[in-house]
């Protein structure tokens, strides 16, 4: 039985946009955020991309490295002609994400000299979501 929670197609966008407080139709697709920012090499999607995405309610963008990557430096926010607040919206991509509460790394397949070598906050916190 999973414990995972899913994020429905139908409300993707409007989460997003509740978690944010922003409005995401409130961007015309200038391109200033990705123009700005200083870490799109490093992102799968662009600024710009992952705003589109959210206007057409692509839940994939769950998937997307960009939210992880952003700095939150709001070098976008700054240049948006619209001051769309780019870092609300990755945060709140960041937290749906979270709460999908899905496990990238399992104590349970790792070794003894890997478990000593992590910070134990880290371990506290999985064994935290292990009991619920």
């Amino acid at each position: 039985m999973s414990r995972a929670k899913t994020v429905s197609v139908e409300n993707f966008r409007a989460r997003v946009e509740e978690l944010s407080g922003e409005n995401v139709f409130a961007c015309y697709q200038c391109g200033m955020c990705s123009a700005g920012c200083p870490l799109t090499d490093q992102m799968d999607r662009l600024p710009s991309q992952v705003i589109r995405d959210l206007q057409q309610d692509d839940i994939t963008l769950l998937e997307s490295n960009a939210m992880w990557v952003c700095a939150s430096c709001l070098a976008c926010e700054v240049r948006c002609p619209k001051g769309v607040d780019l870092a609300k919206l990755m945060e709140a991509l960041r937290q749906l994400h979270l709460r999908k509460e899905l496990d990238h790394v399992s104590i349970d397949e790792m070794s003894p000299q890997e478990i000593a070598k992590l910070p134990q906050i880290a371990l506290v916190a999985s064994f935290r979501k292990k009991t619920g």
